[in-house]
């Protein structure tokens, strides 16, 4: 299987607001960059945007490194909270419903299809994949040309 990185980043300018994606994905030296902006949503969805956009890019199964600088995504995932609060009727330990669970279930679906790893990275620290993602999400952020975010 081909080995991707796939780096992410989400925008909202408030929270909520309008907000917007950026991904870069790199394999075999080469990259491909993808954003998108919604008129109102929160960075939370626009994080987990960013990562369901750039694994469903993909046209085969592969092994994937998500890198982001998101602590919900990469400690969801990591810290497998996201597993509990699907196996919970999405209720988190709290007892109070999950957020994002439309982007979650899409989420976690992505992933059976490929091998996926989360790698946290520290965001706005010069690293160049993140900082273009940042850039892209913030473009598609302020973009007049922006989607509805129907589930928020």
């Amino acid at each position: 299987m081909k080995k991707v990185n796939l780096y992410t980043d989400g925008a909202c300018s408030g929270n909520p607001g309008p907000g917007g994606y950026g991904v870069v994905l790199e394999y075999g030296g080469r990259k491909k960059e993808l954003s998108g902006g919604y008129e109102n949503t929160t960075n939370n969805r626009m994080e987990l945007m960013a990562v369901i956009k750039g694994l469903d890019a993909l046209k085969e199964p592969c092994i994937v490194t998500v890198i982001s600088d998101s602590k919900y995504v990469v400690d969801a995932i990591n810290k497998g909270w996201v597993y509990s609060w699907e196996s919970n009727g999405w209720i988190k330990s709290d007892k109070k419903p999950a957020s994002n669970i439309d982007l979650w279930e899409n989420l976690l679906a992505l992933m059976d299809e490929h091998e996926v790893t989360y790698q946290w990275i520290e965001g706005h620290k010069g690293h160049p994949e993140n900082e273009r993602c940042d850039a892209l999400a913030v473009a598609a952020s302020k973009s007049e040309d922006k989607e509805q975010d129907e589930f928020y």
